[in-house]
């Protein structure tokens, strides 16, 4: 028998003693039958394990033998302790040494090399050794916080991620449904590549959880320290998260290529509207073209001595490019069609805007004549208010400046010069201040510039987009 590790205990004190010791292996084997019964351990026993987890469960895997082998040292070194102190009611000197020895020194006997702790798993072991019931207490402490660690962990991802590896999985098989209808492939376009990739990504993502859990398992803490079995035994929470960032980075991606892809679904769904509507900006162009050489002609020949620019052709290359989006469309390549659609949507507007521009610089000349005139009828009626409409000079000077404006072709600097003289040869003004106020009035209707007489338009100026023709 060992000696004695200290004073020799009253019979209270091993009473204590007795009593907590009883309590505490209870606990143990409590917790060592629910350790056993934990489905993250029949998990583990039954896995084709690598990587991290397969090195964790090499030396963590004997930790529940050795626990129930130590148990079992403790279980037989405390009905030792108990059997002695029922030998008496009232034990004396030398019962209360044999139960201070049993109790509180190396009394323990451990077999077969049992190394010290989790921490020098795989130093040598000796043979035999002795330690007492708290040492031993706290080498079960110290496995059984490791192994319920490593366990623990396991059981959370296995329990966290297979279902959210099963619904990226069935999102990713929706998403390759779609992008199929659309004629997305790999090889073929980005988002096909991008699907493959995030497809191969899942498969080693799955593969991870089911063999090597470990390997996404944040613990809060070092592993394997000492510390006393925890309330709640084996089902105590795990101390530690479950690294979800790789699943989360692919669920994002996902989403990503989803919302591309709907993109071009709804491009699907409008394209054939949005074509007609670049067909339709063309007809426009076209027509407003049509009518700029309509009134191009009309300019050659009613205005004299006058340069007109050249009408440009129809945007030939842009139906082009039309005739090649419809062919997209009608063999479902919606991933090429969509930038060329917008494209097409802004090349046929601009088509438009210089069509538009080019009728306002063709028809210039023409709104020029029309403003002339109506200047003409201005100066005619402030003749006739302040009484000279019976003048020979003014009827002379008007009959001139009309004849210009209203024959063909028409000189428009010798017609403005004449408008002018007509103008001029109203401003000697009699005397007074009716004539004074005759002749102002007159003067602010000759500003009049681009209306006739009555506020009619003046001939040669654009009513509903086309220009209307005058007198020649």
């Amino acid at each position: 028998m060992a000696a004695s590790a200290g004073p020799v205990l009253s019979r209270e004190e091993v009473d204590r003693a007795l009593a907590r010791l009883g309590a505490e292996r209870d606990a143990v084997e409590s917790a060592l039958l629910a350790l056993q019964d934990h489905p993250g351990l029949r998990l583990l026993d039954g896995a084709e394990l690598t990587g991290r987890t397969q090195e964790r469960w090499a030396v963590v895997g004997q930790g529940l033998p050795l626990l129930w082998a130590l148990f079992d040292r403790y279980s037989e070194a405390l009905a030792s302790a108990r059997a002695v102190r029922a030998r008496k009611a009232r034990p004396g000197g030398p019962e209360l040494a044999e139960l201070s020895d049993l109790l509180t020194g190396d009394a323990v006997t451990v077999p077969g090399g049992a190394p010290d702790g989790p921490q020098r798993l795989g130093a040598p072991a000796r043979l035999v050794e002795r330690v007492s019931l708290d040492g031993l207490m706290d080498r079960m402490n110290a496995w059984y916080a490791t192994v319920l660690e490593v366990v623990s962990a396991a059981d959370a991802v296995w329990t966290a991620l297979p279902a959210r590896i099963d619904l990226l999985i069935a999102e990713l098989r929706r998403v390759q449904t779609l992008a199929a209808s659309l004629g997305v492939r790999a090889g073929g376009h980005p988002l096909g590549d991008d699907l493959e990739a995030l497809e191969a990504g899942l498969g080693g993502l799955k593969n991870e959880v089911r063999g090597d859990p470990l390997a996404l398992w944040r613990p809060a803490r070092v592993p394997a320290q000492r510390g006393t079995v925890p309330d709640g035994g084996a089902q105590a929470a795990p101390s530690g998260v479950v690294d979800t960032e790789r699943f989360d980075l692919v669920g994002r991606a996902l989403d990503d290529v989803r919302l591309e892809l709907e993109n071009l679904l709804r491009l699907r769904d409008d394209a054939e509207e949005r074509l007609q509507g670049v067909g339709d900006l063309l007809q426009r162009a076209d027509a407003t073209l049509a009518e700029a050489r309509r009134a191009r002609g009309e300019v050659l020949a009613k205005i004299a001595a006058t340069e007109v620019p050249a009408v440009p052709g129809p945007a030939s290359a842009l139906r082009e490019r039309i005739v090649v989006a419809l062919e997209l469309r009608q063999s479902g390549q919606w991933y090429r069609l969509a930038p060329m659609l917008d494209a097409l949507e802004d090349a046929a507007a601009k088509e438009l805007a210089r069509a538009r521009q080019s009728l306002t610089e063709v028809t210039q000349p023409l709104a020029v004549r029309a403003e002339l005139r109506g200047r003409l009828d201005a100066y005619k009626a402030m003749a006739a208010r302040l009484r000279m409409a019976e003048d020979p000079e003014v009827v002379e000077r008007y009959e001139k400046a009309r004849w210009l404006l209203w024959s063909a072709p028409c000189d428009l600097r010798a017609a403005a010069g004449a408008v002018a003289r007509f103008q001029q040869a109203l401003r000697p003004a009699p005397d007074g201040p009716e004539a004074d106020r005759a002749m102002t009035d007159g003067e602010r209707g000759g500003e009049l510039g681009g209306a006739g007489a009555g506020g009619e338009p003046a001939d040669g100026q654009a009513v509903d987009g086309r220009v209307q023709g005058g007198r020649e």
